[in-house]
C-alpha cells in the first residue's frame, strides 16, 4: 500500500518479531513514509536480521499484509546498566490516527522484559508535540539529558535544515508512574491546568502575527515547579513562521540547559487549554535540597 493511501477503519493489527527477509525490506518502506525520507532507511534489511537473532529487538505491526508501523532498539550499556536503545519507532502516515506508536511501544516493552531487561531508552525532537506526548505522557519515560544537535544534518523531509536537538528519555519498565500511564491514567485538564497557573515560566512567548507563539525570553527556573513551553504544531511553525524554528530551537535548548543545571527534571507533559488556546509545555520538578544537580546537557 502506497504511503497516503487510506486503509478504512482497522480494526486490529497483527504485532509480532519480523522473520522473514522480505518483511525487514518492508521497513525501510515504512521509514521512507513516515519522514520523507529517500534511499535506504537507518537500518539496511541485513543488520536489522543481524540485530534480531543477537539481542535486539525488530518489531512489526501489520494490517492484513502489510507492514504498518516498526520499532527496532538493540543493547545498550553505559558502564553501570544494561537496557535496550531504541533507535527506531515508524508508523506509515496512513496509520498514524490508530495510536500504533503506543502499541508498539507496549509491545517493545513486552518484548524487552522477556530479555530480562528494565529499561528503554530512546531520544526525540523536544520541539515535536507529539513525540513528546507519546513519549512523556503516555508512556512516562522521563527525559534526563538535552543533546544539541545530536545526529548533525539530516536530509529527511522531517529533519532537513534543522539543527537535530534531542532529548534522551529514560524509561523505567515496572516504575509505577509507568503502569499507571500505560492504563491510561494521567492527570485530569482540571490538574493540568491548575498545574499550569502555579508554575514558573521558563520560556516566555507571545503570538506573533501569524497567530503563531514565538519565545520572547528564557529565565532559570527558581522555587518549585516549573514549565517550559514548545510550540503545540511546530510544523505550522516550519511553514507559516519560518524565522521562528531557530528562535524555537535555541530558546529551548537554553531553558533545558538552564534547568538541569540546577536540578530541575522533568515530570510531565501535556497540552493545556489556556483562554482558548492550547499550550504544549514540560512540566519540571526541581530534585530534593543538597542534592546534585540534574543531567547536564551534553556538547554538540
Amino acid at each position: 500500500m502506497a504511503a497516503g493511501t487510506s486503509p478504512g477503519r482497522v480494526e486490529g493489527f497483527r504485532l509480532r518479531r519480523l522473520e522473514k527477509p522480505e518483511e525487514f525490506r518492508q521497513v525501510e518502506e515504512v521509514y521512507r513514509a513516515a519522514f520523507g525520507a529517500e534511499g535506504s532507511g537507518p537500518v539496511p534489511p541485513a543488520l536489522q536480521r543481524a540485530l534480531q537473532d543477537n539481542g535486539g529487538l525488530v518489531l512489526g505491526a501489520f494490517a492484513d499484509i502489510y507492514l504498518a508501523g516498526v520499532a527496532i532498539s538493540l543493547i545498550g550499556w553505559d558502564g553501570t546498566t544494561l537496557y535496550h536503545y531504541s533507535h527506531v519507532t515508524a508508523v506509515r502516515p496512513e496509520y498514524q490516527s490508530h495510536h500504533l506508536g503506543f502499541r508498539l511501544k507496549q509491545f517493545q516493552r513486552e518484548e524487552v522484559q522477556k530479555l530480562g531487561l528494565n529499561e528503554v531508552r530512546w531520544t526525540f525532537d523536544p520541539l515535536l508535540s507529539r513525540n513528546a506526548m507519546l513519549s512523556v505522557r503516555k508512556l512516562g519515560s522521563r527525559p534526563a539529558r538535552y543533546l544539541p544537535h545530536y545526529y548533525g544534518q539530516l536530509d529527511d523531509a522531517a529533519n532537513r535544515g534543522l539543527e537535530t536537538d534531542r532529548l534522551r528519555t529514560v524509561w523505567t519498565l515496572d516504575r509505577p508512574t509507568v503502569e499507571e500511564r500505560l492504563a491510561g491514567r494521567t492527570p485530569t485538564p482540571e490538574q493540568d491546568l491548575a498545574r499550569y497557573e502555579r508554575s514558573f515560566e521558563i520560556v516566555t512567548t507571545e503570538a506573533a502575527e501569524s497567530g503563531l507563539r514565538v519565545p520572547t525570553a528564557v529565565a532559570e527556573p527558581t522555587g518549585g515547579s516549573a514549565r517550559l513551553e514548545i510550540p503545540f504544531d511546530f510544523g505550522a511553525v516550519r511553514q507559516h513562521q519560518p524565522d521562528a524554528v531557530r528562535r524555537w530551537r535555541h530558546a529551548v535548548r537554553d531553558a533545558f540547559r538552564a534547568a538541569f543545571d540546577v536540578g530541575y527534571a522533568v515530570d510531565d507533559f501535556a497540552v493545556v487549554p489556556v483562554e482558548h488556546e492550547r499550550r504544549s509545555v514540560y512540566f519540571l520538578e526541581p530534585g530534593p535540597k543538597g542534592s546534585p544537580p540534574g543531567p547536564a546537557a551534553e556538547n554538540g
